[in-house]
């Protein structure tokens, strides 16, 4: 057998091929290498001699070139038959074609049969791996290197090697690397001290960072820029900006990367201004925005609930010349979704078709999103079957438009293609469809697909899972199939979430579940939710309507942190008990700047306290001083303001001076008002309005016969049911006794125990004194005739010789407004037993104590 010798750089190989064994595959190599290739092949072929060391390196170009993987593999194998000695620089070109060719394990395959593995070898396979940024096996590479100990990294391996260490978070690696460079006396050279430095900033050791930066001799750009970015990732932006004007102190100039770093970073934190003002700095030193300046600043205004600002800023890029990227294409299409813009949503998808975004997979995600929430299925589905590849992303955005419209079946096709597709449903995915059934109201199939999610689908239940559950039966009123689902939550070993507790703890929210809302709370402890500031801002509200003010206050008191909702919150809880004083001192004692929420609660507080020139001048510095413009529920609170001191001119003249049209709470306040002063021109104006509003409602046609009288008829009242049916009501109450809910509806005495009768009759006779003055009265009850009662004196009767003494609170809900009679009758039991009593109508809630009552008497 024939061989050739050659003899490349200083390496002598020799490589040898038998023709017969291997036509098929130098055919196969042939197809994709050079003419002149092809002619050695040939040449080689039909000479039957060895291939030369230098044909064997082109075809192992042109693998790299076709981007073959096959072929790498044959090439491989070729080589191993030929070599009849250890060659390290061919082997290390093979450990670049597999890594070039996207195999690192095929690199790694080579890399590990080498017997001889020099500089460059290594410099080869560690290069492979960063390029992919696999930091961690770049470490685990280095630590096999230094066990060998044959070779040391060079100034141009050390940084990739240090570089992973940064990246990777590994700040011992990075300290033993800086051992080694000190003993080796490497400490000299520019790049590996960047690197470095780099590591230290990356990890947080900033004053490590700091010390070793202060210690180089020489520094440039690189090096200010590295200690910059390691400040703020720390989020120190104000020490990086110090940082900034030391480097221009220094002589140097910030280059892209300096301002992009800082621009980025004060956008992260939503001080977005100050980014735009140093985008301007960059500008008037001679440096023209890219792309990535743009894009950060537009990030960080969507995030920051500016979508305004960040539309016009994106339409400022293009005019500028900067192409956008496909983050910041989507940045701005979520911007217009959260404003509800479908017009501009439509005008940059319009761009992103243009510049070539129409089937990338990040901007076609954000348009299903944006075509969903505004209903726009069609245009959604569009987008969904334009996107080249879609990702988990894109299916379950599509399956949650679908869902969300209430088009479950199509969001059900759509999941079970999704499976037959490359793309395997995730956790999000089935959690989706199972909200969606339940929210449209199908609950056997949300608890069929709940059921079959880890079976079925290979996916393990989440909190989410089972979150969807509990909202979908509270967003029914479906309250104890929720608590039950929780409890089963529990068992199966999850524990709930700040989501979990926010979704159920409005079901507590009412006198008669304070059982409940202790045990919602015990869980919030056990779980260490306390601390988080929207769970507790939510116990604050729920104890406040649940009738516990106290609780409420001990939470605000307890809080750490708070923001704005907080205090807002706190402030209606003590309006919805009364304590006026109490809104006006916590509002007086704000460190945080009043919205829109704030207001009303101190609206109404001022009108509980019948303050109306300080009330009257609060809506006034609303309007002016913070440039809040009023919404229904100020209205409301002026009505009232006026309404309660018996101003009710003045509160018409709300009314009619409104920039938007009065809705019923409006017209309902100004009929609360006329009722206690006697107004019936106004109070029959107020009926009419409503009754225009609500046509369909019995109670208004009822407030309506009941000041014209049980003759009266218009064409409102003809239309929309007889007198008899507007004229009629089902009182009804609810208490809980011993953890059982119980309901009395209005009742004739006969139905009753006869120690309730005669306890109810005693009461009746001596509560005239708390009987209300007012001109005329419109109720929503029956009348009480000589043998009926209402509900909520049954309640009475029932808990005050059922439950055990002493009793110190009662606790009733009722279903329509309390009628005089019983508001004074509950007063004297109130009196009478040295007793707290709550009850909840449809007006307010009522906190009776020592013979008073928290409204006032005027609800």
């Amino acid at each position: 057998m024939e061989t050739l010798t050659v003899l490349p750089c200083n390496c002598r190989s020799t490589i040898s091929l038998k023709t017969s064994e291997n036509p098929s595959k130098l055919r196969a190599f042939s197809r994709i290498a050079s003419q002149e290739l092809r002619v050695d092949i040939a040449e080689a072929i039909s000479s039957q001699s060895t291939l030369s060391y230098t044909t064997v390196t082109r075809l192992i170009d042109s693998c790299v070139n076709a981007n073959s993987l096959e072929l790498c593999h044959e090439v491989h194998a070729l080589a191993k038959r030929m070599m009849k000695k250890p060659d390290p620089l061919l082997e290390t070109k093979l450990v670049g074609m597999f890594a070039k060719c996207g195999s690192l394990g095929g690199a790694l395959s080579v890399f590990d049969e080498m017997r001889e593995r020099d500089l460059f070898a290594w410099s080869s396979i560690i290069g492979a791996f960063s390029r992919e940024k696999r930091w961690w096996d770049v470490m685990e590479l280095f630590c096999w290197m230094m066990e060998d100990g044959d070779v040391i990294p060079d100034d141009f391996l050390f940084p990739k090697i240090l570089q992973a260490c940064g990246n990777h978070g590994d700040v011992e690696c990075g300290r033993v690397i800086h051992g080694i460079l000190i003993k080796l006396g490497r400490l000299n050279q520019l790049r590996v001290n960047n690197s470095l430095l780099a590591v230290y900033a990356k990890c947080g050791w900033l004053n490590s960072a700091k010390a070793f930066f202060d210690e180089m001799e020489v520094k440039d750009v690189v090096s200010w820029n590295a200690l910059i970015k390691g400040h703020c990732q720390a989020g120190k932006t104000d020490e990086a900006h110090r940082l900034l004007e030391l480097l221009r102190e220094e002589g140097l100039e910030p280059d892209i990367v300096t301002w992009n770093m800082l621009i980025s970073s004060w956008s992260q934190l939503g001080k977005c201004d100050f980014s735009i003002k140093l985008m301007k700095d960059m500008e008037n030193n001679g440096l023209k925005p890219d792309v990535y300046t743009w894009t950060s600043l537009i990030l960080g205004l969507v995030h920051s609930n500016r979508g305004s600002l960040a539309e016009e800023l994106f339409r400022e890029m293009l005019i500028s010349g900067v192409k956008p990227n496909a983050v910041a294409l989507m940045s701005v299409i979520s911007a217009c979704s959260s404003m509800k813009d479908l017009k501009k949503g439509k005008e940059v998808h319009s761009v992103g078709i243009k510049l070539g975004y129409g089937e990338e997979v990040l901007v076609g995600n954000s348009l299903i999103d944006m075509y969903s929430n505004h209903g726009q299925l069609e245009a959604a589905s569009k987008v969904f079957h334009n996107i080249s590849e879609k990702d988990v992303y894109s299916w379950n955005s599509m399956i949650g438009g679908y869902c969300k419209a209430g088009y479950c079946g199509i969001a059900h096709d759509l999941f079970k293609l999704m499976q037959e597709s490359n793309v395997s449903p995730n956790v999000i995915t089935w959690n989706t469809m199972i909200s969606g059934y339940i929210q449209n109201g199908d609950e056997d199939q949300a608890l069929d697909l709940f059921n079959r999610i880890e079976m079925d689908g290979g996916v393990k239940r989440d909190n989410a899972s089972w979150n969807s559950l509990i909202s979908g039966y509270l967003h029914h009123g479906q309250k104890d199939k929720a608590f039950r689902m929780l409890r089963q939550m529990r068992t199966s070993g999850f524990r709930p979430n700040s989501i979990t507790i926010l979704s159920i703890l409005p079901a507590c929210a009412n006198l008669i579940a304070f059982t409940k809302l202790k045990e919602i709370h015990c869980s919030v402890l056990r779980c260490n939710l306390a601390s988080e500031v929207p769970v507790a801002n939510s116990l604050i509200d729920t104890y406040a309507k649940s009738g516990n003010l106290k609780y409420a206050e001990a939470i605000f008191n307890s809080m750490s942190s708070s923001d704005i909702i907080t205090w807002n919150t706190m402030l209606n809880g003590y309006v919805l008990h009364g304590c006026y004083n109490k809104v006006i001192e916590l509002f007086e004692g704000m460190d945080m700047r009043p919205n829109r929420s704030t207001f009303i609660s101190i609206l109404s507080a001022y009108g509980l306290a019948k303050m109306v020139d300080e009330g009257t001048q609060t809506f006034t510095n609303m309007v002016e001083n913070f440039q809040i413009a009023p919404c229904l529920d100020h209205y409301a609170a002026m009505v009232n303001l006026y309404g309660r001191s018996g101003k009710l001119d003045e509160a018409f003249d709300v009314i009619a001076g409104m920039n938007i049209e009065p809705d019923v709470t409006i017209w309902s306040t100004l009929l609360t008002a006329c009722c206690k002063h006697g107004n019936t021109r106004l109070a029959t104006h107020a009926c009419e309005k409503l009754l225009e509003l609500e046509p369909e409602n019995t109670l208004f046609r009822r407030y309506v016969l009941q000041l014209h009288g049980n003759n009266y008829e218009s064409s409102q009242t003809r239309r929309h049911g007889s007198r008899r049916e507007a004229m009629e009501s089902h009182g009804c109450c609810w208490i809980l006794n011993q953890n059982v809910v119980l309901m009395f509806t209005t009742s004739s005495l006969s139905h009753l125990e006869d120690a309730w009768v005669s306890w109810i009759r005693s009461i009746v006779s001596k509560a005239k004194e708390y009987k209300q003055h007012r001109r005329f009265v419109l109720e929503e009850d029956d009348d009480e005739e000589e043998e009926y009662v209402h509900s909520e004196k049954v309640a009475l009767a029932f808990a005050i010789s059922r439950f055990k003494q002493p009793f110190k609170t009662i606790r009733i809900m009722k279903n329509l407004r309390m009628c005089d009679g019983c508001h004074g009758f509950t007063k004297l039991v109130s009196k009478t037993y040295s007793c707290e009593i709550f009850v909840s109508d449809t007006k307010c809630l009522h906190h009776f104590r020592q013979g008073t009552c928290s409204c006032g008497d005027y609800w």
